[in-house]
């Protein structure tokens, strides 16, 4: 007689063989790539850190160390990935993506996202709902019990982000820099003329938030037909050191690409040290300086620009 257990085991792995072919897991080019899903998937694990060595992208993924060494191997020798000593410990290997890996895995994240976009359009509105809870649940369930870490996630605005904008901007550039609400009436200004005139193929706000919470920002604006504009990139002093700042500029590099624009450029002051840092490292060149006085302090205005 088959126990209630071993009907939970069939059904599990029923649901199993249903996913996987129903999202192309199986096939041997993942999402029409050249690119199996283990390699697609260890280069969406480089895309999104700041670092990594192999032995974290093993663990996080569950891979036997060999068989990710051998898929390195092949993204180094093809010019996907570059390898670099830690600068606290040069016996230990960082990995990173390369200008060639972050132009793979774009369009393949672009796929993916398409894919379960369209999937999940096959499915009324109201059952698109259970079908996300019902993932998490399944998620949460098999996870087991592991130790609490921060949750970042980063998202498309809705109502209510653009208030949060304003006013974080307004208080933190006060409480840090010293900037009066000339300031604020710039960045409402700013969010005001994206909301009314956005172009959404072309035009994108990402928050991103930790454990639920909204704890950062930023825009890609359009400037011109091949020109967009990075702007009003900010993250809150608690979620600082987690690399928020740069899960957003790289989220907005990536989605300027795709949009079909060939430079991003951004205006920033040199007052703001951390977020030039994360300029610099995402390739931005610092083009023109100027001395200005705005928002009730004397600056240097800096203008900066990516060829994409």
């Amino acid at each position: 007689m088959v126990s209630a257990f071993e009907r939970r085991v069939d059904a599990v792995r029923e649901f199993n063989r249903f996913y996987t072919r129903r999202i192309g897991v199986l096939d041997e080019a993942y999402l029409g790539s050249r690119f199996s899903l283990t390699e697609v998937r260890v280069l969406y694990e480089l895309a999104h850190r700041d670092t990594a060595t192999a032995s974290e992208v093993a663990r996080e993924l569950g891979l036997d160390a060999g068989y990710l060494s051998r898929i390195l191997r092949v993204f180094t020798r093809r010019g996907v990935i570059a390898k670099s000593a830690a600068a606290d410990d040069a016996r230990k290997t960082i990995l990173r993506l390369t200008a060639l890996g972050r132009r793979v895995i774009v369009p393949l994240e672009a796929r993916a996202r398409t894919q379960i976009g369209a999937m999940l359009d096959d499915v009324p509105v109201p059952q698109q709902a259970r079908v996300v809870e019902a993932m998490h649940a399944i998620e949460t369930s098999l996870a087991g019990p592991t130790p609490a870490r921060p949750r970042i996630t980063l998202r498309s605005h809705r109502p209510g982000d653009m208030g949060w904008v304003v006013e974080r901007h307004g208080t933190l550039y006060w409480k840090e820099y010293g900037w009066d609400e000339t300031f604020e009436a710039l960045v409402a200004g700013i969010v005001a003329k994206f909301i009314e005139h956005l172009a959404p193929e072309r035009e994108r706000c990402w928050i991103a938030e930790l454990d639920g919470e909204p704890v950062g920002c930023v825009f890609c604006v359009s400037k011109s037909k091949s020109v967009a504009k990075l702007r009003l990139l900010l993250v809150e002093p608690r979620a600082r050191g987690l690399g928020i700042g740069r899960r957003l500029v790289d989220e907005c590099i990536r989605f300027a690409r795709a949009a079909g624009y060939r430079e991003l450029t951004l205006w920033t002051n040199d007052v703001l040290v951390a977020a030039r840092q994360i300029y610099e490292r995402a390739g931005f060149r610092l083009v023109e300086s100027e001395r200005h006085h705005s928002f009730g302090k004397d600056l240097v205005g800096q203008n900066w620009t990516l060829r994409l």
